[in-house]
């Protein structure tokens, strides 16, 4: 559901100041009646949002509610395709659409920011061969300059990476959880330039994020801490998370430097950079904008929800970068966690699995709903 709002009923100051610090706002979240009515345009106009993430889950909201695909739902069941064709060709349409709301910006940030995502279908995150198939094809049907195709940060998903990087299609990394993916996903990425440039690549047309996801990483270790119980066990929580994210930032702020770098830097090639993912806080008992006024760094993207967005805009306390130099009590607070027992290798692990499967049961719910559709205008489906 899109929350109406203007600079007239909450102040921006705060979404103003962040992307003073070099933060970037992108929305995560997208429809077609977001895009038709206006609200994303006003977004970008009002809220200071530079781009766009979707995911399966967003598109199973959206295009499983039918508002606003009627007329496409009809016009694809007379063609009588199959159901993964009428999704490809409904959310692609979304995608395109909300590229050409971005353009502008796209246009006059160089390519860095403007940017909409669309992700390879979940289904394949263990299958790096289709994996590329499946990012060229999402370019070539998006065919906007302004699109990032998105790739799952699994072992499958690393060569993919690479490739496709290499190929000179942009790429937003996704469901990144634990700083040694990360770390693996950031050398991923620079092999991928250095094909690009082994190939004759423009390296400067090739721009790049890393979704580190964030709030999971409380909701999990949180429940641990509250069965544990203790004083100090409780006294942890809400800690992790943001501890997980600074440290991120502090790899990615050593392996963007140096001589490797240096070389594909200066052939033109633009840093990968860090973007937190599910910053929308879930625990009430904290604040509703942890996950925006505790990650404030330069060079990043906070992708929000809209109700993270509005959140900020109304009462987010932005004091300037909130990450750097904390790390030492980021590894602190980590440790801490390790110490009783919380295995941080076991946590990330299952929660890279439940976000691959969690994608994956919100894909086959849309293709279900959509193969309900076609079968209801007198077409099967399947």
């Amino acid at each position: 559901m899109i929350t109406v709002t203007t600079e007239a009923t909450a102040s921006t100051e705060p979404l103003k100041l962040l992307s003073s610090e070099g933060v970037s706002i992108w929305l995560d979240d997208l429809s077609r009646e977001r895009i038709a009515s206006g609200n994303l345009a006003d977004l970008v106009k009002d809220r200071h949002v530079v781009g766009v993430t979707t995911n399966p889950s967003i598109f199973q909201a959206a295009i499983g509610s039918g508002a606003g695909y009627e007329e496409q739902l009809a016009d694809l069941a007379v063609r009588g395709v199959t159901v993964d064709e009428a999704v490809r060709m409904m959310t692609t349409a979304d995608v395109r659409a909300a590229a050409d709301v971005l353009r502008p910006v796209y246009d006059a940030t160089a390519g860095r920011d403007g940017r909409v995502s669309i992700e390879v279908d979940p289904r394949l995150a263990h299958d790096t061969r289709a994996t590329v198939a499946e990012a060229r094809q999402l370019a070539w049907l998006v065919d906007r300059p302004n699109v990032m195709i998105k790739i799952p940060a699994t072992k499958a998903g690393l060569p993919a990476i690479t490739e496709v990087i290499g190929l000179g299609i942009s790429v937003n990394v996704t469901l990144i959880f634990s700083l040694e993916r990360y770390r693996e996903v950031m050398d991923a990425y620079l092999a991928g330039l250095e094909r690009a440039r082994a190939a004759g690549l423009d390296l400067s047309s090739i721009h790049s994020v890393a979704s580190f996801f964030v709030s999971r990483v409380d909701s999990e270790i949180d429940k641990r801490l509250t069965l544990l119980g203790t004083d100090t066990a409780l006294s942890l929580k809400g800690k992790a998370a943001l501890a997980n994210a600074r440290l991120a930032y502090e790899a990615y702020a050593k392996v963007f430097v140096g001589d490797r770098w240096d070389a594909l830097e200066n052939a033109g090639a633009n840093r990968q950079r860090p973007l937190w993912a599910s910053t929308g806080v879930k625990d009430p008992a904290y604040k509703d904008t942890l996950y925006v006024d505790e990650l404030v760094a330069p060079g990043t993207v906070n992708t929000m929800p809209e109700a993270t967005l509005n959140a900020t805009a109304d009462h987010g306390r932005i004091t300037g970068d909130t990450v750097t130099g904390g790390y030492a009590r980021a590894r602190a607070d980590l440790d801490a966690v390790e110490a009783l027992g919380i295995p941080y290798d076991e946590v990330v692990r299952l929660l890279e699995a439940e976000g691959v499967a969690k994608f994956e049961a919100a894909w086959r719910e849309l293709l279900a709903a959509v193969t309900k559709s076609l079968e209801s205008k007198g077409v099967d489906g399947e």
